[in-house]
């Protein structure tokens, strides 16, 4: 991204707009974004064959997405700071147990039928209820959400235009 009308940073206000139960399934790798895109969801599940990952610092980043303020809530200052500091790797099984996922699955296909199910379940539900209590869920942080998302950004354009990120991107690239 370039500025914050770049396309990955309308996703993500798209994202946090949502009005409807967002639910994720997660079976494979889920690395940056597609990790710190699951603590914007409603409901997350996984399958055994999940890995999780945020390499911002390696690669000379900053963590993105709102993941500084909703990491630690979620996890506690500890679990957030292996997760963005140190690299660290969750398989979809320590997803579950530290509270990334609420659901663990065998493989993909039972993971993805289970959210499929889930979806149809929510689907059924009086909608504007639904609606209604998914923004009460979200609105009382979404100010501090808000302006953390814009500052991460900022700092993670910032940060792509360093020596340090295009050296670890070039190479990542490369291999």
């Amino acid at each position: 991204p370039s500025d914050m009308d770049s396309p990955v940073f309308r996703l993500m206000r798209i994202v946090m707009a949502l009005d409807k139960p967002l639910i994720a399934a997660v079976s494979g790798a889920a690395i940056g974004i597609g990790t710190t895109l699951l603590l914007h969801c409603d409901q997350v599940l996984v399958s055994r064959t999940a890995k999780l990952r945020m390499p911002f610092v390696p690669l000379g980043l900053c963590p993105e997405f709102g993941s500084s303020l909703l990491l630690p809530r979620l996890l506690g200052h500890a679990r957030a700071a292996r997760l963005l500091l140190c690299n660290e790797l969750l398989n979809g099984e320590q997803a579950l147990q530290w509270g990334l996922a609420n659901e663990l699955h065998d493989d993909g296909e039972q993971c993805l039928n289970a959210a499929v199910q889930l979806a149809q379940r929510l689907q059924s539900l009086p909608q504007e209820a639904l609606r209604i209590s998914k923004r009460l869920l979200k609105d009382t942080h979404r100010q501090e959400l808000d302006a953390c998302v814009r500052s991460e950004g900022l700092l993670f354009i910032e940060r792509l235009h360093t020596p340090q990120a295009q050296a670890a991107l070039r190479a990542l690239v490369k291999d």
